[in-house]
C-alpha cells in the first residue's frame, strides 16, 4: 500500500472512532468510553497528519505546544468547578474558532511571503479561487466564533451583565458589518493575487471579530444555552473550512460532525423554547423582560424546613426540577441524598430535566451524573408533564423560565408559548431560592405566587441539607 493510501486508511479509522464516540455520548453509561474513543481517534489523526505533512523538523515547537496544552488542560479539568463549566465550554468553542482562523491566515500568509520573496519559494506564490474562498470562510466563521464565544464567556462568568444590550439602529449596524464582510470577502476571493488583496483580507478579519461581539451582545442570558450550542456548531464549520484550506480529510470530517451536531442541538433547544434560531439571535430577548408580562397577583409564601419536612415525609411521589441555582450552590450531592431518603421512606422519586435548564446544553444532566443519580430516574419534560397532576411534591431548585406558568397563560410575557415543566399542576410546590429577585433572563416567575407554592429561602445546598437533617433526626 502506498503512503497516501495508508494515510487515508488511518484517517478513515479516526473518522469512524469520532462517529462511534459521538454515538456513545448519547448515553450516560457509555459517555466516558465514547469520550476516550474520540480522543484516541484524534490522537491517531494528529500523529498521521504530522507524518503526512513531514513537519518533524519543527518537533521542538510541536512538543512545546503539546506540553503547554496538556498542562493547561490538566489543571483546567482538575480545578474548574461544575458551576464554571458553561463558560469553560464557551472558551473551548472560542479557541477552536481562533485556531481555525489562524490556520486560514497562516496559509494565506505563506502565499504573501512567497510573493514578496521573504520565503523564496515561488511555487506557492499564487493561490486559486477555491482556496481563497475557503480561507475566507475559515477566517470569517472562526473570527465570529472566537469573539462571540469570549463575549458569551463574559456573560456566563458574570464579568459582563447577562442582560441583552440593545442600542438604536443595532440591527442595521450589524447588517452593515455583514455586508462589509461579504463584499471584502468576495473581492478578495475573486482576485487573491491583487495588490489590495491583503488589505481586503485584514478588513474582513477585523469585521468578523467585530460581528462576533455585536452579534452576541443583544442576546439575553436566558438564551445562552442555545448560543453556546450554536457557537459550538460554528467552531466545527470553521474547522471544516480550515480542513479544505490545508487539504486534510479528517479535519473536514471532524468539522462536519461538530458543525452538524451543534446545529441539530441548537434546533432541538429552540423547539424546546418554542422559538427559532433567528428569533434567539435577533429578538433581543431579556432587554425589556421586566417591562413585559402581566401584573403579579398574590404574594410569595415562605415555609420553614421543619414544615417542609412534614409535607415530604407524607409524600408518595416527589419530582426534583433542577436549574442553575443547583449548580451555583453545588447542591447536587445533597439533592441525591435527599432523593435516596425519600425513596427509603416509600416515595417514588424523579428528576425532571428541561432541555434548556442551566446555562449550557445538558448542564443539569452533567451535574446529576456527577452525583451518581440513577440515569433511569431522569425524566424529560414530555414524559413528566402528563403525570404532574398526580405528583405530591415538586421541588424546584433554582429554575426559573422553564417552570414559569406565564409561558402558558400570559400572552404579554416574552416566553409565552414556550413549553415548560408544569410543576404548578403538582399538589405542592417547594421553590428553593436565595431571594425574591428575578431569574437570569430578567423575568419574574409567576409560579412563586401560586397558592400551592411555598418558598424555601436560602442557599439551596444548605436548605436541602437541612431537610436531610430533619429526616435523619
Amino acid at each position: 500500500m502506498e503512503m497516501s493510501g495508508l494515510i487515508n486508511f488511518f484517517y478513515i479509522v479516526s473518522a469512524i472512532l469520532f462517529v462511534l464516540g459521538i454515538k456513545m455520548l448519547g448515553s450516560a453509561t457509555t459517555a466516558r468510553r465514547g469520550n476516550r474513543l474520540s480522543s484516541v481517534g484524534m490522537l491517531i489523526a494528529v500523529v498521521v497528519t504530522l507524518i503526512d505533512k513531514q513537519v518533524f523538523d519543527s518537533w521542538i515547537w510541536i512538543v512545546a505546544g503539546i506540553g503547554a496544552g496538556a498542562v493547561i488542560g490538566f489543571f483546567a479539568a482538575k480545578l474548574v468547578k461544575m458551576t464554571s463549566m458553561p463558560e469553560m465550554v464557551a472558551l473551548f468553542n472560542g479557541f477552536g474558532g481562533l485556531a481555525s482562523m489562524f490556520v486560514g491566515w497562516a496559509e494565506y500568509q505563506k502565499v504573501v511571503d512567497a510573493k514578496s520573496g521573504i520565503m523564496g519559494n515561488l511555487s506557492i506564490a499564487s493561490i486559486d479561487h477555491f482556496t481563497a474562498s475557503v480561507i475566507f470562510l475559515a477566517v470569517f466563521i472562526g473570527g465570529i466564533t472566537f469573539t462571540g464565544s469570549m463575549y458569551a464567556w463574559g456573560k456566563l462568568s458574570g464579568k459582563i451583565s447577562g442582560t441583552a444590550k440593545i442600542f438604536t439602529g443595532q440591527k442595521a449596524f450589524n447588517m452593515i458589518i455583514v455586508l462589509g464582510i461579504l463584499i471584502t470577502g468576495i473581492l478578495y476571493a475573486s482576485a487573491p493575487g491583487a495588490d489590495n488583496a491583503y488589505g481586503l483580507f485584514l478588513a474582513f478579519v477585523v469585521l468578523s471579530l467585530l460581528l462576533g461581539i455585536f452579534g452576541v451582545m443583544p442576546i439575553g442570558g436566558g438564551d445562552m444555552p442555545v448560543v453556546i450550542s450554536l457557537l459550538n456548531s460554528c467552531s466545527g464549520l470553521a474547522a471544516c473550512a480550515a480542513g479544505f484550506v490545508i487539504q486534510n480529510n479528517v479535519l473536514i470530517v471532524a468539522g462536519c460532525l461538530v458543525g452538524a451536531s451543534g446545529l441539530i442541538l441548537s434546533i432541538i433547544m429552540c423547539k424546546a423554547m418554542n422559538r427559532t434560531i433567528p428569533n434567539v439571535l435577533f429578538s433581543g430577548f431579556g432587554a425589556t423582560a421586566q417591562k413585559s408580562g402581566g401584573k403579579q397577583e398574590g404574594e410569595m409564601k415562605p415555609m420553614s424546613n421543619e414544615d417542609a419536612y412534614y409535607v415530604l415525609e407524607a409524600a408518595s411521589s416527589v419530582v426534583f426540577v433542577p436549574g442553575y441555582g443547583m449548580a451555583v450552590a453545588q447542591a447536587q450531592h445533597a439533592v441525591k441524598e435527599l432523593g435516596e431518603i425519600l425513596e427509603a421512606n416509600g416515595a417514588e422519586v424523579r428528576y425532571a430535566i428541561h432541555p434548556v435548564a442551566g446555562r449550557m446544553p445538558g448542564h443539569m444532566n452533567v451535574l446529576l451524573a456527577e452525583a451518581d443519580v440513577p440515569y433511569e430516574q431522569l425524566s424529560e419534560m414530555d414524559d413528566v408533564n402528563p403525570i404532574m397532576s398526580t405528583i405530591d411534591v415538586a421541588i424546584v431548585i433554582g429554575a426559573n423560565d422553564v417552570v414559569n406558568p406565564a409561558a402558558e397563560d400570559d400572552p404579554s410575557s416574552p416566553i409565552y408559548g414556550m413549553p415548560i415543566i408544569k410543576v404548578f399542576e403538582a399538589k405542592t410546590v417547594f421553590a428553593l431560592k436565595r431571594g425574591q429577585g428575578a431569574g437570569f433572563s430578567g423575568l419574574v416567575n409567576q409560579l412563586f405566587f401560586r397558592e400551592n407554592t411555598r418558598m424555601l429561602y436560602g442557599d439551596a445546598k444548605a436548605t436541602v441539607t437541612g431537610l436531610v437533617g430533619q429526616f435523619k433526626s
